[in-house]
């Protein structure tokens, strides 16, 4: 099974979109959306398609969107950016408005087409949520963390899911800030009270108990679990298949992020491996792996 870097080909700075919805506030990569309506070879057709927009009164801002994947020798300079702009924006039947437009259109060239459409800047949410009151030195960075979410519920609607060894709570206040429906929990009654300080701090209401894994009696669509590593919660291969099997046993589907290998364990677990990615910072490596 191929490895694929959790910040590789993924992390892309822009996306474009046609019909399936993609929250540009979900993702740390994402940086920009546009959702498709109109493509053409040459702009002059393009100018011709936008003409048909119906806007029905609101005003509206054309952003020429830089292509970072292009050459610098084919990237059109400021003042052509500008100047395309202007020129779309006078095909478009309705009142521009640079400053508080009601509806924000971008523009851009992409393997040698023009595409136009509802453009969208990332709020960078998770970059908020390094400001969190009580940190870990092992725990997920928000980044990797918000990551890791969105690889174990891409679509979040009627998922209900748990992390059972939530430490600090840095996985909650992703996965609650999108929205999604996960609860946790940890064996740890130390740690508790800063995960749930954490929550509230960003305005988040989440049910985080004192539990071991192995004894959870629900049952969940996904887990996400970040097995202990550190000095202070060194577990034998004994005590992780336990937890990995109690995992088995309450989720439906299991993302495991682990600091060493633990295939074997996770095939005697019952686990059948479908995914699998790594989160490097300088030499230390976590492998993500996707599991059913």
């Amino acid at each position: 099974m191929e490895m694929r870097s959790l910040f590789g080909e993924e992390s892309q700075s822009h996306v474009l979109e046609s019909s399936v919805k993609i929250g540009t506030s979900r993702s740390p990569f994402i940086k920009e959306r546009i959702t498709l309506l109109f493509e053409a070879e040459i702009l002059e057709d393009l100018f011709i398609q936008v003409n048909t927009l119906q806007l029905c009164g609101a005003t509206f801002k054309v952003t020429y969107v830089k292509n970072s994947g292009q050459k610098k020798s084919e990237r059109d300079g400021f003042e052509k950016r500008r100047a395309i702009e202007r020129e779309i924006g006078l095909h478009i039947v309705g009142k521009a408005d640079l400053r508080h437009p009601d509806r924000l259109f971008g523009v851009m060239n992409v393997n040698r087409r023009w595409v136009f459409g509802e453009y969208k800047k990332s709020e960078s949410v998770w970059f908020r949520h390094q400001q969190k009151p009580n940190s870990y030195s092992t725990a997920l960075s928000t980044r990797v963390a918000r990551a890791v979410v969105n690889i174990a519920i891409p679509k979040p609607e009627g998922i209900k899911a748990i992390d059972p060894c939530c430490g600090i709570g840095t996985v909650l206040v992703e996965a609650l800030s999108m929205g999604i429906d996960m609860v946790g929990s940890d064996r740890n009654p130390l740690i508790l009270p800063g995960a749930r300080e954490n929550i509230a701090h960003f305005g988040f209401d989440g049910e985080i108990t004192l539990a071991d894994i192995r004894d959870i009696t629900g049952h969940y669509d996904v887990a996400i679990i970040d097995l202990p590593y550190n000095l202070c919660s060194v577990i034998s291969p004994e005590v992780q298949l336990e937890m990995l099997q109690s995992a088995r046993r309450i989720a439906e589907k299991v993302v495991v992020v682990t600091v060493e290998p633990i295939d074997e364990i996770l095939i005697k677990a019952g686990f059948s491996i479908i995914d699998r990615a790594v989160a490097k910072k300088s030499v230390f490596i976590r492998e993500v792996i996707v599991c059913n």
